[in-house]
């Protein structure tokens, strides 16, 4: 048990999970790394150790609800009964055009990417609520600011992923929860080693693991006009925040058109 402040990641073994619980450990936080890759938690678990500190790993299938509510139940009562920080970062991403990609594994990608968010979600809520000035993060993606091309899907439950995180946003605030939404372009991760799609090609794979993870501690720490404000959207990188801008100020017309050339269709 212990009382430092306390971290819940899904998909922590490898990537943009792996980084983040790297960056909350090394802030302090008792880490709570879960996933369904446990060897790459084994070795998460070591090199978190190693530097002194604490972290509690176990297997986790985000769209299992029994399993989630077990696991985040667990954490906390490990934590001292808080659960400052809820990170839904689990997901997959097939890219592809729509009609090719086989429709079992766009389900999949559907329950991971959606149903599992509003699992972790839903078992987190009553420890969020009893833990002062708590915050959820969820990851979305700069594939929310327009439905893209060859990744139809994913950016589909991204948007999912917004309207959520902008309800709930509204809705927790009455118990003192923040929630935040992470918005990166595509990362140098295993999730995107084989894409390759119009956009990867026009704008590049530039955002390291590290990058995100960056972000979310700062996110996660805020500024005071960022709260003030409620800032419920983070992007994450320079073509990120010009797209977002970009798209604020652009007729949707102009938005697809730029969207089709950068898909190169």
């Amino acid at each position: 048990m212990t009382n430092s402040p306390s971290v819940f990641i899904t998909g922590a073994a490898a990537g943009i999970g792996r980084a983040t619980a790297l960056a909350f450990a090394t802030k302090g936080y008792t880490v709570g790394a879960y996933d369904i890759d446990n060897d790459g938690l084994t070795s998460l678990a070591e090199e978190i150790r190693l530097r002194h500190g604490s972290v509690v790993t176990g297997h986790l299938d985000v769209t299992d609800a029994d399993e989630m509510s077990q696991r985040i139940t667990e954490f906390v009562e490990f934590a001292g009964g808080r659960l400052d920080v809820m990170i839904n970062n689990a997901g997959i991403l097939l890219a592809g055009r729509f009609e090719d990609v086989d429709l079992g594994a766009q389900h999949k990608e559907i329950d991971i990417n959606t149903k599992g968010v509003v699992n972790g979600l839903y078992a987190a809520f009553p420890h969020l609520r009893s833990t002062p000035k708590s915050v959820v993060v969820n990851l979305c993606s700069a594939s929310a600011i327009y439905g893209q091309a060859e990744l139809a899907t994913y950016s589909a439950t991204k948007f999912f992923i917004r309207g959520l995180t902008e309800a709930l946003d509204i809705e927790w605030s009455d118990y003192g929860i923040r929630v935040i939404a992470m918005w990166p372009l595509y990362v140098q991760t295993a999730m995107t080693h084989d894409i390759s799609t119009g956009t990867t090609r026009s704008l590049g794979i530039n955002l390291t693991a590290q990058d995100v993870a960056a972000a979310i501690l700062a996110a996660v720490a805020g500024t005071r006009l960022q709260k003030t404000l409620h800032q419920v959207h983070f992007p994450v990188g320079t073509q990120t925040k010009m797209m977002t801008l970009g798209s604020r100020f652009s007729p949707a017309w102009l938005t697809r058109v730029i969207n089709k050339r950068l898909a190169r269709q």
